[in-house]
């Protein structure tokens, strides 16, 4: 094996010992969770890891609790070995890709909820889902403890859960968003995107333009509810299938953003067979 090439480790106990000797090291342990299927934006998350601490965890875990009767589970891809030899020379020192047996070996009977948080926007179109999340989530900061968690900010919705599950839980450990990473056209890049034709590719970059529109209009302080149904409107004959866009407190995903410093500005719409979310946050003052 290349000594650039992540450790891989699928049995929690053996994480577990092979990080306490990395921890009696004295070293800085970043943990980057992932449902594999990497793309560039999970390697700038863990570039980012590699910054920020000297040994980097990643997860490849495909959670069946974060996903809906009807949705992608079984489908969902599973590319380890081309993950893994997409993580070679990077930050990352450790692959942990437990089987779902052994993350849920008595099956689930623990859950942990986000009231309010974990029901609007996506949780309102995808019920459990934030629970799914939250659930398996605090699970491997258990498993990892590690001292800093890095996520995207593309899941905006889901940093916030986290974020909240950390605090509540009083985990020791700092909850770090990452900015988006986009391709050239905008489009926030995404394993979903794998299911977008070539037009319908094209065609998705009208979603963070939507988003830039409805930025510039906050930084100019103008009146948004007019613009905010122009853009549904534009995105709808487009073709997108909207579930929302909004703008709420960054804060805390609130409904009212009128007072906030910093809002942000939501969307998740279905194009072809792909679910895409995006958002930008704006500072008002």
């Amino acid at each position: 094996m290349p000594s650039d090439q992540p450790l891989i480790i699928s049995s929690v106990t053996a994480l577990r010992t092979h990080l306490a000797g990395i921890r009696d090291q004295g070293s800085r342990i970043a943990f980057v969770p992932t449902m594999g299927n990497l793309h560039q934006g999970h390697l700038d998350l863990v570039t980012h890891a590699g910054v920020i601490a000297d040994h980097t965890v990643v997860s490849i875990f495909v959670n069946p609790m974060q996903f809906g009767p009807n949705e992608d589970f079984d489908a969902y891809p599973r590319t380890l070995d081309a993950d893994a030899e997409a993580l070679s020379g990077s930050a990352c020192q450790v692959i942990f890709a437990p089987t779902v047996r052994e993350m849920y070996p008595h099956g689930v009977n623990t859950e942990i909820d986000v009231p309010g948080l974990s029901t609007i926007l996506c949780g309102h179109h995808r019920p459990g889902h934030f629970k799914g999340v939250a659930t398996v989530v605090a699970k491997l900061l258990n498993i990892v403890q590690p001292d800093v968690a890095v996520f995207g900010n593309k899941d905006y919705q889901q940093l916030k859960v986290i974020q909240t599950v950390a605090t509540d839980l009083l985990l020791p450990i700092t909850i770090v968003g990452v900015d988006t990473t986009r391709e050239p056209s905008g489009l926030a890049m995404s394993s979903r995107n794998a299911y977008l034709t070539a037009d319908e590719r094209v065609l998705a970059a009208n979603l963070y333009q939507s988003l830039q529109t409805l930025a510039d209009a906050v930084r100019r302080g103008q009146s948004v509810s007019s613009k905010l149904r122009e853009e549904r409107a534009r995105l709808t004959a487009l073709g997108f299938i909207l579930d929302y866009l909004e703008i709420r407190d960054a804060n805390d995903l609130t409904q009212s953003a009128l007072e906030a410093d910093t809002v942000v500005i939501l969307v998740a719409a279905k194009l072809g067979q792909a679910r895409l979310i995006d958002n930008v946050v704006v500072q008002t003052q």
